[in-house]
């Protein structure tokens, strides 16, 4: 006899929100954050909006979920991005091309750079960034830079990065761009501006 699995109460909620972010994440693609009914994004999941608020307060709570998402995994591939025994300066260019080809991701420029600053503030985007792609900066900066308060420098290359992204979504030469900010890079971070002898 074919044994049948339960699901358990845990499992069944976390299939409704993921199901929530999904539709959301393309409606808000699609149409915009602004633009997007709560009636729309329910009918998107095959849910109830009974179902949507049980996960959340609001719709700006659900973009605020599927943007919280969206860094982490930008997170994840800077992170995942070098080699364990790569140079600090090496991990830091390695990151940087990671960063810009997640940011690639079809839409994922849009809702991080657009809809969310419009739609959440400036703060509780720094706020998300904070904990995700701008700490790895952060991070890449200070083991390249020993004994220098890098926090400016993070903001500003952080701004820097983002313009870059949305070149590359709107079209911009993305080989062009991406070397112009790993020369950035290396003015920044390697003594007179230049890479190191044996670097690509």
């Amino acid at each position: 006899m074919q044994k049948v699995q339960v699901q358990t109460n845990a499992q069944r909620s976390a299939q409704t929100r993921r199901a929530l972010l999904v539709a959301a994440r393309s409606l808000f693609i699609e149409k915009g954050f602004a633009s997007t009914s709560t009636p729309e994004l329910v009918e998107r999941a095959g849910l109830t909006r009974g179902a949507l608020y049980h996960h959340f307060r609001d719709k700006s709570e659900v973009l605020q979920a599927v943007l919280e998402e969206e860094a982490r995994q930008v997170a994840e591939e800077i992170e995942n991005a070098a080699p364990a025994n790569a140079s600090p300066v090496d991990a830091l260019r390695e990151g940087s091309v990671a960063y810009l080809k997640a940011m690639a991701v079809p839409g994922r420029t849009r809702l991080l750079l657009i809809e969310g600053p419009a739609a959440l503030g400036t703060v509780k985007m720094e706020a998300i960034d904070e904990g995700h792609a701008a700490a790895s900066l952060r991070e890449g900066l200070e083991d390249a830079m020993p004994g220098h308060d890098v926090s400016a420098l993070t903001n500003l290359l952080s701004a820097s990065f983002d313009r870059a992204a949305l070149d590359i979504d709107g079209g911009g030469d993305k080989d062009t761009i991406q070397a112009a900010m790993l020369f950035l890079i290396d003015r920044v971070v390697t003594p007179n501006g230049s890479r190191h002898e044996g670097s690509q």
